[in-house]
């Protein structure tokens, strides 16, 4: 029970701490902003950047988790695929 409460929180952290954060440094924002009518813009490659770092937190997790997200999800669907783990 001491856990639940414990993920509880922390879920709750990690769910609010980045709204009080600012995304970017001024000077980063000042270059964002004056080359958004550009062709070359700065913004789309900033963009591209800020979602790749993004993303690899969550494909770490999926790697490092793998055997219990698949567990989860035969649980979910109600299948049994027979692992290779059980021959």
């Amino acid at each position: 029970m001491k856990t639940t409460y414990i993920n509880f929180f922390v879920l709750i952290v990690l769910i609010l701490f980045p709204i009080c954060m600012e995304a970017q440094c001024a000077m980063c924002k000042a270059t964002v902003e004056s080359s958004i009518g550009q062709k070359n813009s700065v913004a789309g490659g900033l963009n591209q950047g800020i979602l790749y770092l993004m993303a690899v937190p969550y494909v770490l997790m999926a790697f490092i988790f793998r055997k219990q997200l698949l567990s989860l999800w035969r649980n979910i669907r109600g299948k049994d695929t027979g692992d290779e783990d059980d021959v």
